[in-house]
């Protein structure tokens, strides 16, 4: 499977050239579906490494590196036409691998990556496991939910519930079905204790704006919605 590796750059002509460079070089490219949407594209995407320019539409390439080293370990190279030598401390402090400034040679930029990729992916590292859900990133290997800057811990029964109701997004689970998954996890719940567990799973997501994306269906059970 061919290495992917993710091209935030918002120069049609560099972007072009780096595609070219890059895949004769047996690497995949991809980019962003748009310069609001980064990050939606990033976890679409899940690349092996990133290419990230610094001046952006919207956001710049420093809240992009943030938001990526929020959920994700990936290497990250900036590129950059400016030669503030904060850039670079900037760059770096907010994760970067590496930092190479515009114009470049294409045969440096290649043994960097190459390089990168094999300090990364020496051992095998695995990559994050994300869900993303209303614009939230939900970390399905460390338990805890993320939104708007903002990071929330989750029980186990709190996670698997959330996640239950997320991958069935926008259809009904009855509360039978919750419980007996719930055992079948061999979280041993009886009806009382998922109603405290929904109650205490509301209580966080509402400090983080998504108190309201689950829904209960009188009668029936539990939805979570796409907002």
């Amino acid at each position: 499977m061919k290495i992917n590796i993710f091209v935030v750059e918002d120069d049609d002509a560099l972007f072009a050239a780096l595609k070219k460079g890059l895949e004769a070089w047996s690497f995949r490219v991809t980019g962003p579906d748009n310069f609001e949407g980064v990050m939606r594209s990033f976890l679409e995407q899940q690349p092996q490494l990133v290419i990230m320019d610094v001046i952006l539409p919207k956001f710049d390439g420093f809240h992009w590196s943030r938001e990526i080293r929020a959920v994700s370990k990936v290497p990250i190279v900036f590129l950059s036409s400016r030669d503030h030598p904060m850039d670079m401390v900037m760059a770096l402090n907010m994760g970067a691998d590496d930092f190479i400034q515009k114009p470049f040679h294409t045969d440096v930029l290649y043994a960097k990556i190459q390089a990168i990729l094999r300090r990364t992916y020496a051992y095998g590292e695995e990559q994050p496991n994300i869900l993303e859900w209303n614009d939230a990133l939900i970390d399905l290997n460390r338990g805890v939910i993320r939104n708007a800057g903002k990071e929330v811990d989750l029980t186990k029964n709190e996670f698997f519930i959330l996640i239950t109701l997320v991958r069935s997004n926008n259809v009904i689970i009855s509360r039978h079905d919750l419980i007996r998954k719930l055992w079948e996890d061999e979280q041993f719940v009886n009806d009382n204790t998922l109603t405290a567990n929904i109650t205490r799973l509301r209580q966080k997501l509402e400090t983080i704006d998504l108190a309201d994306a689950i829904v209960t269906k009188k009668g029936l059970g539990y939805m979570a919605i796409t907002l």
